[in-house]
């Protein structure tokens, strides 16, 4: 009787190997290299005030960044995020415009932006509407309340109290607020899609959402949370905004979208769903930022500057695809 050969075991990979084929250390390499290359074309790169700005830049988007790729994740996406950003730092600063307290009107622009959310998770759950549609819709609508609400004009909030102001503008020694903010929503969100059980349940819902039904998970209670979520941490990014600029713009956040959704893929997130980090999109949404404080510095046209963002963003999805399609 002829014995039974044991299956040969699989390589074990090497953790220098495994840390190299990881997402994240490439996008670490490729902005060390732009900070190399553009410490020797621009004098002023890196100067604590063009290195702090971008930070900055990056650091209330990131906000909308982490909601956005939690989203993703469970197969969702929201073109709306730049609309209702705008719409919670309009009604915060309309309603301290007519009396109320900032903190009382922040509370409640960010409900109405929470509440956003909840509309676009309860037509895509139930009605059984594509992300794409709804957001989109809410997009305009969102965008129309804030002309409505402006008349098209930005409202000034210079008699904002200086403990508000504080959130948008003061520092904790060195440190900005709005990036201890920042890296604690990160933090946050990073841990519990790490480690807790409702949360793990988002990447089971993008990869296989009927498995997942099969499984037991409430696949439309997972997508109607995350996308809550998402719409909720722009309300939070469009009341640090607004205690940042000292204003509220109704034409603000034309084109975060694109931005949001860019870092997400580029650092890992797919847009069919089932897999991305926090820590990659945050990555993403740095390399943007070192990408367009770069081009500001080198003196390139606007209009090139959106041109190569377009760009970035479709080698960002084509990469993801042949990504997806190599692990299929």
């Amino acid at each position: 009787m002829e014995m039974a050969t044991p299956a040969t075991a699989a390589p074990a990979v090497h953790p220098l190997m495994k840390l190299l084929r990881m997402r994240e250390t490439g996008l670490i390499l490729i902005i060390l290299a732009m900070f190399v290359v553009m410490s020797f074309a621009s004098p002023y790169f890196l100067t604590w005030v063009n290195l702090r700005a971008m930070v900055m830049a990056f650091a209330v988007e990131g906000i909308v960044v982490v909601g956005m790729t939690i989203l993703l994740i469970s197969g969702g996406i929201d073109l709306s995020v730049g609309s209702v950003t705008a719409l919670a730092m309009v009604v915060a600063g309309w309603l301290f415009l007519q009396g109320v307290d900032p903190w009382v009107a922040s509370a409640m622009a960010i409900g109405l932006a929470t509440a956003c959310g909840a509309f676009m998770g309860f037509f895509t759950t139930r009605v059984g509407l594509h992300h794409f549609i709804v957001s989109l819709a809410v997009m305009v609508i969102a965008r129309g309340i804030c002309l409505l609400f402006t008349g098209g004009r930005p409202l000034g909030l210079y008699s904002l109290p200086p403990e508000f102001k504080f959130i948008g503008q003061g520092s904790i020694g060195p440190v900005p607020l709005v990036i201890i903010i920042f890296v604690a929503v990160v933090l946050v969100s990073d841990f519990m899609l790490r480690r807790t059980v409702m949360f793990r349940k988002v990447f089971y819902t993008g990869s296989n959402e009927k498995a997942a039904a099969y499984s037991g998970i409430r696949t439309k209670r997972v997508v109607f949370l995350t996308t809550t979520l998402c719409s909720a941490l722009c309300g939070v990014a469009g009341v640090i905004y607004m205690a940042r600029f000292g204003s509220a713009q109704p034409t603000f956040g034309i084109g975060m979208e694109l931005n949001v959704i860019a870092a997400a893929v580029i650092g890992g997130a797919s847009l069919k769903g089932g897999s991305g980090t926090i820590f990659g999109a945050i990555l993403g949404a740095m390399l943007l930022s070192v990408v367009s404080s770069s081009l500001a510095l080198l003196d390139v046209s606007v209009y090139w500057q959106d041109i190569i963002r377009g760009t970035i963003l479709l080698t960002a999805v084509t990469i993801d695809h042949y990504l997806g399609k190599n692990r299929k």
